[in-house]
């Protein structure tokens, strides 16, 4: 397993083919990433998540959050979601974000895990709801959490430590062809909130432009 140097600004595809990973670390401050742990903890709607899988219903210790422009719908995993109205926390952090990656996001999934011994297991963002190869930038606040990726083919894995008000963007053809997972731990006491800003497809514009 290769483990990434995080020290880069950015600018570095951290993969080594097939996809595109940026690690810009932190973009605020430990101070700031504090005070909107505090805020986000207290003004999101958290819900456990609740997942259909072979013929089970499984809730989860962690718990999740969707927002964003309008009401889009989410599923993944045998669930729905419907997303709540922007809070001004989240629109702050969408529009440092925006103006950092020079891309724009209508929707933002949320996780809040309460210490190490919550995670997640391999998978893709590749909804079908989602952009096709479009941008998902990941913001990291609270807990240092250590981040994989692996190659659906050959397997080779690139890890890298998720630091305290970091931020992690994927892009390309990153879904196609990298699993990514949040690997648990017993090293990790306190919680970490992720926020990883989407682009959903506007069914309703879709169909405009097909007209």
């Amino acid at each position: 397993m290769e483990l990434f140097d995080e020290s880069s600004d950015g600018m570095q595809n951290i993969l080594p083919k097939e996809g595109e990973v940026n690690y810009f670390g932190a973009i605020i401050s430990a101070v700031k990433a504090k005070n909107y742990r505090e805020q986000l903890l207290t003004t999101i709607d958290w819900q456990n998540d609740v997942i259909h899988m072979f013929g089970k219903t499984i809730t989860t210790k962690r718990k999740v959050a969707w927002y964003g422009d309008k009401p889009y719908k989410y599923s993944y995993s045998n669930t729905t979601k419907e997303a709540l109205p922007w809070t001004k926390e989240l629109m702050e952090l969408k529009s440092k974000i925006e103006e950092i990656t020079n891309e724009s996001y209508n929707s933002c999934l949320l996780n809040l895990y309460h210490n190490g011994n919550e995670g997640m297991g391999w998978h893709t963002d590749a909804e079908k709801e989602l952009k096709k190869n479009g941008t998902i930038a990941s913001m990291s606040i609270g807990a240092d959490r250590k981040f994989v990726f692996k190659h659906k083919i050959s397997k080779e894995k690139v890890a890298l430590i998720l630091k305290n008000g970091s931020l992690l963007v994927m892009k390309n053809q990153t879904q196609d062809y990298w699993l990514h997972s949040l690997p648990t731990t017993k090293l990790v006491s306190k919680p970490r909130i992720n926020l990883t800003f989407r682009s959903i497809i506007d069914k309703k514009l879709s169909s405009k432009h097909a007209m």
